[in-house]
């Protein structure tokens, strides 16, 4: 399941024009059962995410929007 996630993120990020794909690695990890003790294979996934180049100018604009609506509610 949290590999589901991470791949989500990633895609958000990636969707919204913050961020943009480098690098993905997946891997198998070996962990043991704690219930039943034996080795079980688990997978593992990276994702290496950029800025985008235009994201200082996307995070402003999101912080003068938040600050506007701030400004609104107290109003």
């Amino acid at each position: 399941m949290a590999i589901a996630t991470v791949v989500t993120v990633a895609e958000l990020l990636k969707h919204n024009g913050l961020a943009v794909e480098k690098k993905i690695m997946t891997s198998n990890v070996d962990m043991k059962d704690e219930s039943r003790g034996r080795p079980i294979s688990k997978a593992k996934i990276e994702i290496l995410l950029g800025k985008t180049e235009n994201f200082d100018e996307l995070m402003a604009a999101a912080a003068e929007e938040r600050a506007a609506a701030d400004g609104d509610e107290q109003s």
